[in-house]
């Protein structure tokens, strides 16, 4: 059961976490260039919404293998749960708070921001809490891999 554990975190890290670096690093600069900032932002609008899904998805195969991985170290065990429990508030700031926020700013009839101001100001904390966010999955993905080492070297039950 603990590579088929594994497997799901390591395929969702690479959907969610993959998917945002991707999106992050080659598509809003490339829609930026063809599409111009409000234009790319309608797209990013939709496609946060597909990343906040998986990364609800991902959440609970992260705890799930937290909980369930014998890892001899009980620190990096409620750490890993810690981070689990953390990423869930920031998905939910993020999703129910400041994308629904920033939505609510969008004229989407005329494909314009209706609050350019608030919008950006708002924008920022969306962009600083999505890059804590990325950082913490990092920190997760480490000691995902200490645990399974550590795991693996434990004698069979």
């Amino acid at each position: 059961m603990s590579i088929l554990r594994r497997f799901l975190v390591l395929q969702m890290l690479l959907l969610w976490q993959g998917g945002f670096v991707f999106y992050s690093a080659v598509v809003v600069p490339i829609g930026t260039e063809v599409l111009g900032r409000v234009g790319q932002g309608f797209i990013t609008q939709q496609v946060t919404i597909w990343l906040n899904i998986f990364g609800g998805v991902a959440l609970a195969a992260f705890a799930w293998d937290s909980l369930a991985s014998r890892d001899p170290k009980r620190w990096r065990k409620l750490t890993r749960v810690g981070i689990v429990v953390l990423s869930a508030c920031f998905l939910a700031v993020l999703h129910f708070w400041l994308h629904s926020l920033l939505t609510s700013q969008l004229d989407f009839e005329d494909q314009r921001i209706a609050r350019r101001t608030r919008f950006y100001e708002n924008h920022w904390w969306y962009l600083m809490i999505s890059t804590a966010h990325w950082l913490l999955m990092l920190a997760f993905a480490w000691l995902s891999l200490a645990a399974w080492r550590a795991e693996d070297r434990l004698p069979e039950k």
